[in-house]
């Protein structure tokens, strides 16, 4: 009876767990819209971070979760900014970025420019470390304003006026 004892209780562990996990998992969508906004990913999202500026959605009053014609593609790729002083690295920033496009097939277009597109990215990114955009309090709202509309008017020279926004979904700075 003591060695039967723990399966036992692991058995019952297992069937709660599972009752429990059945009971309270999230009602199912008849939304397509929303379905289609949990595809892309919730790290894609604005969720008012220092990135961001605090600002949870857009000047225009639009979030971007509502509006099924629009697109929110990450790039496959983090981009790492090499940040010189002296001649030297002192740092290094790190950034994922996602492109939010309007209309349809926004994700087609960017994958098939991205590493024209990276292209672009990085020489906006590499200007701002020059800058020192990157220095100091390197998330302030102005700084990463200043950062996300040069990202926007490139990536717009390379997509057309479909694009409406970057978003900068993660940045890290590793001081050497």
């Amino acid at each position: 009876m003591g060695k039967l004892l723990p399966v036992i209780i692991a058995v019952v562990g297992l069937l709660v767990g599972g009752a429990a996990g059945f009971f309270l998992r999230p009602a199912p969508s008849t939304d397509p819209a929303a379905e289609h906004g949990a595809e892309q990913g919730a790290d894609t999202a604005h969720d008012g971070d220092a990135a961001h500026g605090g600002d949870a959605g857009h000047a225009d009053g639009h979030d971007g979760a509502t509006d099924p014609t629009r697109d929110f593609v990450k790039l496959n790729n983090q981009f790492v900014i090499p940040v010189v002083r002296n001649g030297r690295v002192g740092s290094l920033v790190v950034m994922s970025l996602s492109v939010e496009m309007t209309g349809t097939g926004g994700t087609e277009l960017v994958f098939k420019h991205e590493p024209k597109l990276r292209d672009v990215f990085l020489q906006v990114m590499f200007d701002h470390a020059n800058a020192g955009g990157f220095d100091g309090a390197f998330t302030e709202s102005g700084n990463m304003t200043m950062l996300r509309r040069a990202l926007v008017e490139v990536a717009q020279k390379v997509l057309g006026p479909d694009v409406r926004d970057i978003l900068i979904t993660d940045i890290v700075r590793q001081d050497a």
